[in-house]
């Protein structure tokens, strides 16, 4: 427990005086029994009526591998000083919630209940909570705490915490034991320096896959320093890709899509890509070749990379943030003849997240989306994998 905690858990008594004042005195040995219960039973009375006290809330969780969600009950902590409680509305899938609860990057624990990008509505605040007020709309992405003193941390980079991130879910819970428990819930209760401000007039369900496909497609754009009028080739739209493609052309980039679906050609213009080619066009390709300043790579499996390298000019990064196994088909040699850098990212830190929920907001950027119920998870995360999502699987928790 935190040092505000201990302060704020020291003023119990009636009379205002502390606890461990008033157990420490000859009366208060004689009573202690009596004044423990007393003081047992009041507490959890407050609990059981306060939006802060700890419940149990409805998930949807995966069992086992199979991606069959069934109803889950979970515990969430009582809220700290400087916790805010979130009413979740919409949680998005990501294609991480999948490989997660397939084992792909390790066998996770089970009950496994996923989901980093969540909107909802703040039903309560510690007392030391600056950042937010009851009704505000918050947002909660990818994790959930960090040591806040290591230098990644003090740089922004709370992603790359030196002394262990904790993860939205499926991360060891530093605060409560066990398990992270993620947004395919009812309730999230979270640091407000993990909280992020969501602004009024926004389409709440659109801005929930911000919170981790829109951050991992923007942090590159502004490490690598994209330019106004610089060319941007975006590999593989789908639940990233989409969003990389919008923000890329919000800030003025010419957008190249390559795709493996034919009928996702004309939705990438319609994001605002000049150009987009199916991976099967050789010729097209080929007129690639030497033209792209900045690449980014959203495809989730491994794929042989090399061709896609050719396409950079002089000096130039392709940036993968898709296939988390792996790296195939990249060629030293060429590489080198070329100088081509291959780079991988993963999601932003904080501010960086805050950044681009307000650079979205500003251009009128939201992801596009297919609404479901919680009842439709199972079905919905086949369809991502088949590519069948366009482009966004957004779950309705108001309807759990």
């Amino acid at each position: 427990m935190c040092e505000a905690c201990n302060q704020k858990a020291e003023i119990l008594t009636r009379e205002g005086e502390s606890r461990r004042s008033f157990l420490g005195g000859t009366a208060a040995m004689a009573t202690a029994p009596l004044a423990a219960a007393a003081l047992s039973s009041e507490a959890k009375a407050q609990e059981a009526a306060s939006p802060l006290g700890a419940s149990n809330v409805q998930s949807w969780a995966a069992f086992d591998t199979s991606g069959s969600f069934a109803p889950h009950t979970i515990p969430r902590r009582a809220a700290g000083p400087k916790d805010v409680v979130v009413e979740i509305l919409y949680s998005s899938i990501c294609h991480s919630d999948i490989h997660t609860y397939k084992g792909d990057w390790g066998m996770p624990t089970f009950p496994l209940v996923p989901g980093h990008e969540m909107v909802g509505r703040v039903t309560g605040v510690g007392a030391e909570v600056t950042k937010f007020r009851e009704g505000d709309i918050a947002g909660v992405g990818t994790m959930v705490d960090s040591c806040g003193e290591c230098a990644n941390c003090l740089a922004d980079r709370e992603q790359n915490c030196l002394n262990g991130t904790t993860f939205t879910y499926n991360s060891p819970d530093k605060i409560s034991g066990g398990v992270t428990y993620g947004g395919y819930s009812k309730k999230i209760v979270v640091k407000e320096d993990f909280a992020l401000r969501i602004p009024p007039g926004v389409d709440l369900a659109g801005f929930a896959p911000l919170l981790c496909a829109g951050i991992t497609t923007f942090s590159p754009l502004n490490h690598w320093d994209l330019q106004p009028g610089q060319r941007y080739g975006v590999i593989g739209m789908g639940g990233l890709g989409h969003l990389a493609v919008k923000l890329a052309a919000a800030k003025g980039a010419e957008v190249v899509v390559f795709t493996t679906s034919k009928d996702k050609l004309e939705d990438a213009k319609s994001f605002g890509a000049s150009e987009a080619y199916l991976w099967s066009d050789e010729d097209a390709m080929r007129r690639q070749m030497g033209s792209f300043d900045l690449m980014l790579s959203t495809v989730p499996v491994a794929y042989p990379m090399q061709p896609f390298l050719n396409m950079l000019k002089l000096d130039k990064t392709l940036v993968n943030v898709g296939a988390l196994f792996p790296i195939e088909g990249a060629h030293g040699m060429m590489m080198g003849f070329g100088r081509q850098s291959l780079a991988g990212s993963m999601t932003g830190g904080i501010a960086e997240t805050q950044r681009v929920i307000d650079f979205a907001a500003h251009h009128g950027i939201a992801a596009t989306y297919e609404m479901i119920t919680p009842d439709q998870i199972g079905a919905a995360c086949e369809k991502v994998v088949r590519k069948q999502a366009r482009y966004r699987y957004v779950i309705d928790m108001t309807k759990a």
